[in-house]
């Protein structure tokens, strides 16, 4: 579909529409392309307006913090949805938490400690929105979405509300059966009363333990692969002897070898590059095939080329 064809189609919003934007800044890795329109609805229902009125042959992508997230280098056509103000409520329940899908992780947590609300901390260690961790069912430090969600409002791609509980939604291991192309809005999370030290030293803990193993300050994206079954995903690369390799500017992680950084410079390109050269590695090395944690979405600027 032409831009000039889109420009035409996109109904009259409140939020912010931009042409050509470039992706790259808004995502932890600091690459990829273009999206042909970056738009930023004001609420839920400028977001449920244009929905219903764009044409359903419209390609829409949402995305929130990035944070686990490469874009490839050729960019997105249509329509890149970004929630960001108007999404990011948050409001401490006597029982948990409500809050709007671009309400970030560690914001969340962070209210629900300041409340003496125990059971979210987990979320502290998660670097991403609410709305992507109900989107995966999100998990670390023994806590995952599945545990607390009480339900998430979606929007479908018809501009229809809905709201999920977690058994409608089927969450599972870093997965939820969300609707196609349906996008969440907020989300209710529950929690149980507790020790606020007990709660901020649990916090203080995951913190140490993220910083003391994870490339946190790198331009990185999180796990790279989920964990086989009964296995590690790390200890399979670093058997591989993939720790520290390298792809142009793209590195696995000597730190931490299930994650991958742009040490500037590096294109998507060369990050999923990268990867897939980790999974034939790990492959040849233990007959196990790695999956990729890390969402890649756009058009690939050309072939990805594996060394042999």
């Amino acid at each position: 579909m032409a831009a000039s064809t889109i420009a035409a189609s996109l109904p009259e919003l409140r939020g912010r529409v931009q042409a050509s934007a470039s992706l790259a800044p808004l995502t932890w890795f600091r690459t990829g392309g273009n999206a042909e329109f970056l738009v930023r609805p004001a609420d839920a229902a400028d977001l449920a307006k244009m929905l219903r009125e764009l044409p359903l042959e419209m390609p829409v992508t949402v995305i929130g913090a990035a944070s686990n997230l490469i874009i490839r280098d050729g960019g997105i056509p249509g329509l890149v949805i970004k929630l960001a103000r108007g999404f990011n409520e948050i409001s401490v329940q006597a029982d948990g938490i409500l809050a709007g899908a671009a309400a970030l992780d560690m914001t969340v947590s962070e209210h629900a400690a300041a409340a003496g609300l125990a059971g979210l901390e987990f979320l502290s260690g998660i670097p991403g929105t609410i709305g992507g961790a109900v989107a995966m069912n999100a998990g670390a430090y023994g806590g995952d979405i599945a545990q607390v969600l009480d339900w998430a409002e979606i929007l479908l791609r018809s501009g229809e509300a809905l709201r999920l509980n977690a058994t409608e939604l089927k969450l599972a291991y870093r997965h939820s059966n969300l609707p196609p192309g349906a996008v969440v809005t907020r989300a209710r999370l529950r929690a149980l009363s507790g020790d606020a030290r007990a709660i901020a030293s649990r916090m203080a803990d995951i913190k140490a333990s993220r910083e003391a193993t994870q490339p946190v300050r790198a331009r990185t994206g999180g796990s790279t692969f989920g964990n086989p079954p009964d296995m590690k995903a790390w200890e399979l690369i670093d058997a591989a002897g993939c720790r520290g390799l390298t792809r142009g500017a793209a590195q696995v992680s000597e730190l931490h070898c299930n994650f991958l950084l742009n040490n500037g410079g590096a294109t998507a390109g060369d990050l999923e590059g990268l990867g897939e050269e980790v999974r034939r590695r790990v492959y040849a090395a233990s007959g196990v095939t790695l999956h990729w944690e890390i969402k890649r979405i756009g058009v690939p600027a050309a072939r990805l080329e594996i060394a042999p």
